[in-house]
């Protein structure tokens, strides 16, 4: 890091408290707007807990909702909100490192110190992770967000949930 950027670095430790504040004050107000939207599950903070916001995620129901997230998505985007389905586009034992167990030269290092079965990354091993990932939709949030922005994207996923629920 360069004394410049540290300079910075310094200057926005000293807006944190402020600006994490307003990401959950931002955060509270969609939570309490999407409060009981069938086939919309919001954030569950531990009260023990800080949820920072750095993104505000939904797990979106696909037997409730139809197209699933990237349905709601889809919607969304036609209403000028972004949104990504799924957190990350596939979990850590995905990757080669892991998946093929890559490593530097041929050792294989530290994957022959484990057990088999630690080392045992098919998918079928782990099918919560998959299922999970396809329910997650994930907002960009900040802390400049306003009551205004807020109501903007709550009313724009309230009224895509109910154009994509099925039943209805």
């Amino acid at each position: 890091m360069s004394e410049l950027q540290g300079a910075v670095a310094v200057a926005q430790v000293e807006k944190l408290e402020e600006s994490v504040r307003a990401r959950i004050a931002a955060a509270d107000w969609l939570t309490e707007r999407l409060r009981g939207l069938p086939g919309i599950e919001t954030p569950c903070v531990d009260p023990r807990n800080m949820h920072t916001y750095w993104r505000y995620c939904l797990r979106v129901d696909g037997r409730t909702i139809a197209g699933g997230a990237p349905g709601l998505a889809r919607l969304l985007k036609d209403r000028g909100i972004a949104s990504a389905p799924r957190y990350i586009q596939k979990p850590a034992f995905r990757c080669a490192v892991f998946d093929q167990q890559r490593t530097f030269g041929r050792s294989r290092f530290p994957f022959t110190l484990a057990r088999p079965e630690a080392v045992d990354y098919r998918g079928e091993r782990f099918p919560g992770t998959f299922e999970a990932l396809e329910g997650i939709l994930v907002l960009p949030w900040n802390e400049r967000y306003t009551a205004e922005h807020v109501g903007r994207i709550a009313g724009a996923i309230l009224e895509a949930a109910a154009l994509l629920t099925e039943g209805d």
